[in-house]
């Protein structure tokens, strides 16, 4: 039964994330587009964050609350903590909807939800990953044991973005129902290609361990020599909540080491600026060691440009759908997948993009990821209708 066949609920959704920060970081995007989209099937929903840094043009539905005294990186904030027990005590929310993990502020929608009327639902949003749950702050052992954990005991529905995040959630030992929702995207209007010197290979995005950028830098010392007319852009910086990570000047230093050739570092990429470096690319390569979905592949995607990720990533139906290629996580892989793309010509890359664009427009619009979202917030509210078809139970 489609969604049009039930009476559109008005409810109040409170969407809860560590902050709403740079365009460009995958939870900000996601997570905002997701509430513009269920805003057109709701009468009410809500975004609120902590106040890490400055934002322009935030949007309508964002509401900011300052950090309490502990230190930054464990996202505390009293005043976010006592709104929402004010908001479910007087029974205001019908849906928690929580995003991340390892901060105070993720804890928080848990404690608020026991045993009240508010139902809560919880995306991970590639927290749960092995690589996550095993790399990062020799702390994580301890917080997921004596407060995590016992939070998402809360949980009423978790939401996976993809297959592999709902595997990572039942490999855990969470039991309850789990929504397979992928994010959506937007598909826009492209602009002229420029003319270059050189044909391009791009990676964008967080300059980041995760990321995969020690496997990619030593992949273009292998093919750097065999195609002279190629160049490699590297479009991101390492800012995070936090400030500086450091992680681009090791990577600067191991561009040198490396000796590479045509290799560029651009910075961070916004607004049309990044939209006109996917379309001026040639191929996009993104080797993560680990993503719960990947907003970066789904851009490239949507603007015709062909790509290469690992298996890190939940991609794998980029190879059915012929839009490019989704290869073990090493640099020998990507080696060979990368000696394959660059040898073929434009107009063969070209189709492969065309492939990827037209898989976009057809199964990731924000429409359809709103209303399957905006269905399970149904479901949750009341029972009796029929579990929807993305949502698991076992």
């Amino acid at each position: 039964m489609g969604y049009h066949d039930y009476e559109r609920i008005l409810m109040r959704a409170v969407h809860i994330i560590p902050a709403v920060t740079k365009e460009s970081s995958g939870p900000s995007y996601s997570v905002v587009n997701l509430c513009k989209s269920l805003i057109k099937c709701t009468a009410d929903v809500q975004l609120v964050a902590l106040d890490w840094e400055t934002i322009e043009s935030p949007p309508k539905f964002l509401k900011t609350f300052s950090m309490g005294w502990m230190p930054r990186r464990l996202g505390q904030s009293p005043k976010l903590f006592r709104w929402l027990s004010n908001q479910v005590k007087s029974q205001k929310i019908d849906i928690l909807h929580s995003h991340g993990m390892w901060q105070m502020n993720a804890l928080y929608p848990g404690w608020v939800a026991k045993n009240s009327e508010s139902s809560l639902i919880v995306s991970p949003r590639g927290t749960f990953s092995k690589w996550a749950m095993q790399n990062g702050s020799s702390m994580k052992v301890v917080f997921w044991a004596f407060f995590q954990r016992p939070a998402l005991m809360q949980v009423d529905c978790f939401h996976a973005t993809s297959e592999s995040e709902y595997k990572d959630i039942r490999r855990l030992g969470f039991n309850q129902p789990v929504a397979v929702i992928p994010n959506g995207i937007d598909i826009p209007d492209l602009p002229k290609k420029n003319k270059n010197r050189f044909r391009t290979v791009l990676f964008l995005g967080r300059i980041h361990p995760v990321k995969g950028l020690d496997i990619l830098l030593p992949a273009w010392k292998e093919v750097q020599s065999h195609f002279p007319e190629w160049q490699l852009i590297i479009a991101g910086s390492d800012d995070d909540y936090y400030g500086k990570s450091g992680y681009l000047k090791k990577m600067h230093d191991l561009s040198n080491k490396l000796n590479l050739n045509r290799i560029s570092f651009v910075g961070e990429l916004n607004g049309h600026a990044k939209l006109q470096a996917y379309c001026d690319a040639d191929l996009f390569i993104l080797p993560s060691y680990s993503e719960n979905f990947g907003v970066t592949i789904a851009e490239a995607l949507s603007t015709g440009t062909p790509v290469i990720t690992t298996k890190g990533t939940p991609w794998e139906e980029i190879q059915n759908q012929k839009a490019g290629w989704w290869i073990d996580v090493n640099t020998e892989s990507l080696t060979a997948s990368m000696k394959e793309a660059l040898q073929l010509s434009s107009f063969d890359l070209e189709k492969i993009g065309k492939n990827g664009r037209r898989w976009m427009e057809n199964d990731f619009s924000w429409q359809h990821t709103g209303e399957d979202m905006f269905r399970t917030y149904q479901w949750l509210c009341d029972k009796s209708q029929p579990v929807p078809g993305w949502v698991k139970m076992i």
